[in-house]
């Protein structure tokens, strides 16, 4: 997961576009937020980010000769 702090500039950026689309293809979840919701409202940017982070079931990347990792430590 990136999470992105920007300023009205990135408002309708078709380059933020393209490089989200490419961490997307890449299976990267991107989050955006204002700064100034950041600065005025932290907890509530911080409740979004944990619960995104619930949300999600991670990929497990293939290890070494292709097998998966294993889930939650075990062997």
């Amino acid at each position: 997961m990136i999470v992105e702090v920007d300023g009205g500039q990135h408002n309708e950026s078709q380059r933020d576009k393209a490089r989200d689309q490419w961490l997307t293809d890449r299976n990267y979840r991107v989050l955006r937020f204002w700064n100034n919701d950041v600065m005025s409202n932290m907890n509530g940017v911080l409740e979004m980010i944990a619960s995104a982070l619930q949300a999600e079931t991670p990929p497990h990347p293939p290890a070494f000769g292709g097998r998966p990792l294993p889930a939650g430590g075990e062997r």
